[in-house]
């Protein structure tokens, strides 16, 4: 419904056709039937067999898919299976992966089950928020989450924080009045209260008049629709470097299979012999150990706080260089509390109350007694200012209902937002004290004494000024201050706003929402990884600027803006400007995406942390997103790419070291498939161009491929994590993972093992003919690249001791390999299974010797190029074992 704010009670039960006795039960079902449930719309959802099949829309899946299927014409059913094996293994992982994050976003939506009170037939029921329908009249009490949009229809000092919607800290006093203007602000809709919003004191009744995605939470959700995802830089580094190297691949296969032609060779031989080499250069298994790596990093993710959404988002926070947090909740504790009062003409810290000291102890008494928080069983209830207030008694072990008790109210004069005062009045000593709490200009004006430790006097303009100057200093620092003063009054049972004049004034006492204890660090470790951090928050901007210098994000005062800031520029403008500010204050949806979208525009990965439903669209916009798992919405869940079970702001910190150690690891791993695959390529060309046999039969290439290839691969993704990487620059965006340096790394590794391998063939082809050839060719290149494993460990040092034992996962694939491999070459049975000839001992030594003569010759090279002075070595000793396991 339009406009309800600016209906009557009368207005809107005719409207709605409700009455005051609520729905009766035939009603709410075909209110049922006309507006559907009170939920949130989810986008449409991809079916388990639409996951499975877009794994196999890769460049190389797709190359590897037809090469299978021309072998399985040609009868090479090995090169085929192994083929389908892999890619099948690899469509499985990724549709796993994809189904358990889902799973572990469900498990946080069931954590809270939110449920409504309503009226219906006259009877007040507790039902499932998702059963409220248009025209029910809830009753909203503190505590209470509003699970949809109303109107208030009947008032008591009604409190609700809307910090999901708009992102306002502050509690908003609620009205019952008709608003008469059209088209005002969701904030300004005193008289409304909205869906996902908290109730934190009074109560009131509400005539329901929005559900579901007609609320202003689901306008939010609406955006979402309109927004689109970004693929990471692996992903987009992947897909570039698989359409490279299949054009480079096949380029070389129609070389080979022009060439074999040209020497007179079968035109079906040619081409069988061009698709083997495919298969062994190929490296099929890429795609699998990526997911596979990519899946152990969200294992341990996981046991540090952190819900990873979306698979490749392990690897997209390494590349963060801007990360947008909200504020509220994200780098604050989402929890007022008092931070220095001034009483007696003295400023004191919160833990510096002497209460020994009466006026002390009467300001802390009167803060108690003045408030209608509570806290029971660890579980606080009421306006955030009022619960700072409770806590500082309780921090003095004062409970504030035991202090109620002994001083019993009479009377108040509840809060008003046109007057910013509230007032009580109790019992003490048998006399009626009056005491009042509000803005501290409001309440000086309607002061005339004020009380010292020398007692009460008329208070002097010098009086007033230091008061206004205490709290313009309190006021700079982000704290929010409220002002007691007190009287005595004749008769309770009258009480009027008239009363509220004459006051003595006791003291002062501010607040704010404190940042967390391990924001600070955060922002220092992430500016020095070279991530600059922004606030973008929907509070003030004294209050966000306050918070933001306090934990480093803010150094210069004209750094930080509002929102509306930003209206002066278009899209291109802001662009250029968006360096300037690291703060914003009071923005919008709209602005948050404008903010994160010129950042993108400059070429920088970003990341974007809330918890509000006002976050949503930006978290999907940014290129990771960031949601809260205790405090978040479950709409800015549903638009994140990872989830932070603690809401800590730290939890990112780790992620983003986790995120870099993850992709240098899978950089690791490529370069150990490639090298192998090169060494394979020249094995084969080499054979080609000097007309010599084929090197390698298909099921040696098969063996290699299932054993050499993905599990040294998936070990050395589970390389221990370096705490160094935080001291290193983010990548850029548009970085390819083969630079020039890597693939020079590459080929003069892969050219030392096909050397190696081709040695051990000529030497067989010599002692034995082609079979024996073959077999040593194949056992030399196996086993070699067993033992690169442990080349590829890091980019440049030699392996200490420490760092050749650091991983057990690589022993362990080098030590099943190397048994497999001797299998193989000495079980008879075996031996006609894999097409090997017998070996002697000798032979065996030969492999034996020349398999690790490319160790020695690649240690030696990164021995010489850690000793240029250009170069600077890997640190290692920073080193801490990872614990997961290839089974977990």
């Amino acid at each position: 419904m339009k406009n309800a704010y600016a209906r009557s009670k009368e207005e809107l039960f005719k409207d709605l056709n409700v009455t005051s006795s609520g729905l009766t039960q035939k009603e709410v079902q075909e209110r049922h039937t006309k507006y559907g449930l009170n939920e949130l719309t989810e986008g449409k959802k991809k079916s388990i067999a639409q996951v499975f099949l877009e794994q196999f829309k890769d460049m190389l899946v797709i190359i590897l898919m037809i090469a299978a299927i021309v072998s399985m014409f040609l009868d090479n059913v090995e090169s085929a299976l192994v083929i389908f094996v892999v890619i099948t293994l690899n469509a499985i992982l990724g549709t796993v992966q994809h189904v358990k994050a889902e799973q572990s976003l469900n498990s946080l939506k069931a954590l809270a089950s939110p449920m409504a009170k309503v009226l219906r037939d006259n009877k007040k029921l507790e039902i499932p928020s998702k059963e409220v329908v248009v025209g029910d009249i809830l009753f909203l009490e503190a505590g209470d989450f509003v699970s949809a949009d109303g109107r208030i229809i009947e008032n008591f000092s009604l409190g609700v924080n809307e910090s999901s919607l708009t992102g306002e800290s502050e509690s908003i006093l609620k009205t019952s009045d008709v608003i008469e203007k059209e088209n005002i602000p969701v904030g300004d809709r005193t008289n409304m209260a909205f869906s996902g919003s908290l109730v934190t004191s009074g109560r009131a009744t509400m005539l329901v008049t929005n559900i579901g995605m007609d609320t202003e939470l689901g306008k939010v959700a609406d955006l979402l629709n309109n927004t689109k995802e970004k693929k990471t830089p692996l992903q987009v580094n992947l897909d570039k470097f698989g359409k490279n190297l299949a054009i480079i691949i096949l380029a070389i296969c129609a070389l080979v299979f022009v060439v074999n032609i040209s020497r007179g060779q079968a035109l079906i031989d040619s081409f069988m012999f061009a698709v083997a080499l495919a298969v062994a250069a190929i490296p099929e298994a890429l795609s699998s150990i990526v997911t596979i790596v990519l899946s152990l990093g969200t294992q341990k993710m996981a046991k540090e706080n952190a819900i990873i959404r979306k698979l490749a988002a392990v690897e997209g926070l390494g590349s963060v260089s801007i990360i947008c947090s909200d504020k509220t909740g994200t780098l604050t504790q989402n929890k007022m509390t008092v931070q220095k009062l001034y009483v007696d003409n003295r400023v004191l810290n919160s833990n510096e109350l002497d209460l020994n000291n009466s006026l002390e102890n009467d300001l802390l008494s009167m803060g108690l007694l003045c408030s209608d928080a509570v806290t029971t069983d660890g579980k606080e209830i009421g306006d955030p200012t009022e619960v700072a207030l409770v806590n500082l008694g309780g921090l003095y072990n004062i409970d504030e209902l035991d202090i109620r008790k002994d001083h019993p109210r009479l009377n108040e004069l509840p809060f008003d937002s046109d007057r910013k005062l509230m007032s009580v009045v109790y019992n003490s000593n048998n006399k009626n004290i009056m005491v009042t709490k509000g803005a501290v200009d409001v309440l000086l004006n309607r002061t005339v004494n004020i009380e010292t430790s020398k007692g009460i006097r008329k208070i002097s303009k010098d009086d007033i000024n230091k008061i206004e100057n205490i709290n313009k200093d309190f006021s700079k620092t982000g704290l929010r201050v409220l002002a007691f003063a007190y009287k005595n009054i004749d008769n309770a049972d009258t009480l009027s706003l008239e009363d509220e004049t004459d006051f003595t004034f006791l003291g002062l006492i501010s607040m704010m929402d404190p940042p967390r204890v391990e924001s600070a660090q955060a922002v220092e470790q992430c500016i020095k990884a070279g991530i600059k951090p922004i606030m973008i928050t929907g509070d003030h901007k004294i209050t966000a600027a306050a918070i933001a210098k306090q934990i480093g994000i803010l150094k210069n005062e004209e750094e930080a803006v509002e929102g509306a800031f930003l209206d002066n520029f278009n899209d291109e403008e802001l662009k250029d400007v968006v360096e300037n500010y690291s703060v914003y204050a009071r923005v919008s949806p709209e602005h948050k995406i404008r903010i994160v979208r010129a950042w993108q525009e400059k070429g920088n990965v970003v990341a974007m942390t809330g918890d509000g439903v006002n976050d949503a669209p930006a978290l999907k916009q940014a290129d990771i997103g960031v949601a809260m798992g205790i405090t978040g919405s479950e709409v800015a869940k549903d638009a994140s790419s990872m989830i932070l079970t603690d809401d800590n702001f730290a939890t990112i910190v780790k992620s983003v070291s986790n995120g870099r150690n993850i992709y240098t690891n899978i950089k690791n791993s490529i370069k150990f498939l490639l090298s192998g695959n090169t060494a394979g390529i020249l094995s084969v060309l080499y054979a080609s161009l000097l007309a010599l046999p084929v090197p390698f039969a298909a099921v040696h290439l098969l063996f290699i491929n299932l054993l050499t290839d993905s599990l040294p691969a998936i070990a050395l993704g589970m390389e221990p994590h370096n705490n160094n990487v935080m001291k290193e620059k983010p990548r850029k965006m548009n970085a390819s993972i083969l630079s020039k340096d890597f693939i020079i790394e590459i080929f003069f590794e892969g050219l030392v093992i096909a050397a190696c391998t081709m040695a051990a063939f000529h030497i067989g082809i010599n002692a034995g003919g082609e079979l024996l050839g073959s077999t040593m060719a194949f056992a030399t290149l196996c086993l070699s690249r067993l033992v690169h494993g442990f080349n590829s460990k890091a980019k440049s040092h030699v392996l200490s001791k420490k760092a050749l034992f650091s991983n057990k996962y690589l022993w362990g694939a080098f030590g099943l390999g190397f048994l497999l491999l001797n299998l193989v070459l000495l079980v008879s049975p075996l031996q006609s299974i894999f097409e090997v000839a017998p070996l002697s001992s000798v032979q065996l030594m030969t492999i034996y010797g020349l398999s690790f003569v490319p160790f020695v010759v690649i240690q030696g090279a990164k021995l010489i190029i850690s000793k240029l002075p250009s170069k600077v070595e890997e640190p290692v000793e920073d080193e801490e074992p990872v614990k997961e396991s290839i089974a977990s």
